[in-house]
């Protein structure tokens, strides 16, 4: 699995995890709603700087974004 596909994943599953749409986390994070959509949808590559305004506007640490979720057993 690609980090760019990695991180896309991560995105989406935090964001809603907090219930923000592409909309809301852009302006929390100072970024552009489309800029969030493209990044989730992996046709836009992101900057450290960028993944570190999101990962603080979600309340995450950043290397959260770069780690594949580990799925719990039900």
């Amino acid at each position: 699995m690609s980090l760019i596909h990695i991180l896309a994943t991560n995105l989406k599953h935090y964001r809603t995890l907090c219930g923000l749409s592409q909309e809301a986390l852009a302006e929390l994070a100072g970024l552009h709603r489309t800029y969030i959509s493209l990044v989730e949808r992996e046709r836009r590559n992101i900057s450290v700087e960028n993944i570190e305004k999101i990962a603080s506007a979600l309340d995450i640490e950043a290397y959260l974004l770069l780690m594949p979720i580990q799925e719990k057993p039900e």
